[in-house]
């Protein structure tokens, strides 16, 4: 018996250490960040967010082309047109739909409504899907530019949006207007959240919230390379045009499975501009993308796990490092692919805190002193705490600032929910990064989507 409770005291705080170190790492790793966003909120002073009021009109308006990339999208493809077409505030777009020639009743929804509205081009890929999301913006890039050629009309921005977003009316007066003294513009991304499924579905909007009101603009700031989110951003032709000769003759990867990251850095390398903008409309709302995300644990850990073998371990053998003295982008991307080592770090402190309860019971049992924590260890725990609380408190404020105190209070137990998430994407992310390493080639892995209702639309740009 003495072994045993030997042994479980060992493992309890070995596993404790560890857990601590990488708690503290990743803890000071966040701050970090929080300073740097808080100094530049200083040094801004009281400078007013630009608004659709006060942005400087196109020197030279022109042709906006929407890439929508469409694969078993029958749920939403048709509401998503026709809001779009009601939405968009802009006198000379297109809307590419990318689809497949063995989903036919994603093509009836597509062409129900493309047939009420010319600016509506249905591209058709030659291969059955599903392929990669990648693959079928290519196709809709080579229609794009053979349509230009045909009508000699330029075409000025290529806007990327997925077959389930709700757009905003403003955007491609955005883009017309910040596309000329930038390569690619980024909006933010505000996933909406499903009554019902708070817990679920607003972990998106929780981790958004922040990812696109703090960590975006830090990395900015610094001059780091800006990922885009695959929707809500607009990229000059011309820089795709030259990843298109260097790739062949097409600006996205194929073989990727999150060609939307991989592209920004790629275009930061090669020296483009880019703007990560918010942007207030008339009603003081933020000009963002709005859409529903996963509401269930299952499709959730499908798309986390699509994300950190894209980002975390496959993007790092496909983009590698940036520049020598690049310090600030190095940061950047290491923070991007900590995640599988920050949920080992996870997973050993969720595994602690039962061994230390059982160590501690089997000495009450026994009538012995359980194993005192040692002075770093105090320190440790201590200074973890006040990480987290921290941590949470930043959360709590950002989620507030995009959703309102209502879900700034279901964040705290939503960030249980993310982690329980994450820990379940690691190990599949890691098989299927393995499972590509052998040879298997990459699939369009994408969830089901739902469109909001009329009251979810109603609320969709209040703020």
């Amino acid at each position: 018996m003495g072994e045993s409770i030997w042994f479980i005291d060992a493992v309890a705080r070995e596993t404790m250490l560890f857990a601590a170190i990488g708690l503290l790492i990743g803890g000071l790793d966040d701050m970090l960040v929080d300073l740097v966003f808080l100094v530049g909120r200083v040094r801004r002073g009281g400078h007013a967010r630009l608004t659709i009021a006060t942005l400087p009109p196109p020197r030279q308006p022109g042709r906006i082309a929407v890439f929508v990339a469409a694969w078993d999208e029958v749920a939403v493809i048709g509401n998503m047109l026709v809001t779009a077409v009601e939405r968009f505030d802009h006198p000379d777009y297109r809307i590419y739909v990318g689809l497949y020639p063995n989903d036919r009743a994603t093509i009836d929804a597509a062409a129900a409504v493309a047939a009420r509205d010319p600016r509506i081009r249905l591209v058709i890929g030659a291969r059955d899907g599903p392929t990669t999301k990648a693959d079928c913006l290519n196709t809709l890039w080579r229609a794009q530019q053979r349509d230009d050629a045909r009508t000699r009309v330029a075409t000025k921005a290529i806007v990327l949006h997925d077959a389930e977003d709700v757009v905003h009316a403003d955007e491609l007066r955005i883009f017309d207007a910040l596309i000329e003294r930038h390569d690619y513009v980024q909006l933010p991304v505000l996933p909406l959240v499903k009554r019902g499924a708070q817990l679920v579905s607003g972990h998106y909007a929780d981790e958004f919230a922040e990812a696109h009101a703090k960590q975006l603009v830090v990395r900015t700031a610094l001059g780091a390379g800006m990922p885009l989110a695959g929707t809500g951003c607009a990229i000059a032709p011309d820089i795709l045009a030259l990843i298109a000769a260097e790739r062949g003759g097409d600006p996205f990867d194929a073989s990727s499975l999150t060609e939307d990251y991989e592209l920004g850095l790629r275009m930061a390398d090669l020296g483009a501009r880019g703007l990560f903008v918010r942007i207030d409309d008339a009603r003081g709302g933020i000009v963002a993308v709005r859409a529903f995300f996963p509401d269930t644990i299952d499709t959730a850990v499908r798309q986390k796990t699509r994300w950190m073998t894209g980002i975390a371990l496959s993007g790092w053998d496909r983009t590698g490092w940036a520049r020598p003295l690049a310090f600030a982008d190095h940061w950047m991307r290491m923070r991007d692919r900590r995640a599988p080592l920050a949920v080992v770090v996870l997973a050993t402190a969720y595994c602690a805190l039962p061994a230390w309860a059982l160590a501690a019971g089997l000495h009450w049992y026994r009538g012995s002193s359980a194993t005192a924590v040692g002075s770093p260890g105090l320190w440790l725990l201590v200074v973890n705490t006040a990480l987290l609380a921290w941590r949470l408190a930043t959360r709590m404020l950002f989620t507030g600032r995009s959703y309102g105190l209502r879900e700034a209070l279901w964040s705290l137990p939503r960030f249980v929910v993310g982690n329980f998430v994450a820990l379940n994407a690691a190990p599949r992310a890691l098989v299927r990064y393995i499972g590509m390493l052998r040879g298997a080639a990459p699939v369009w892995d994408k969830t089901r989507h739902e469109f909001p209702d009329a009251p979810a639309m109603a609320n969709a740009d209040v703020r």
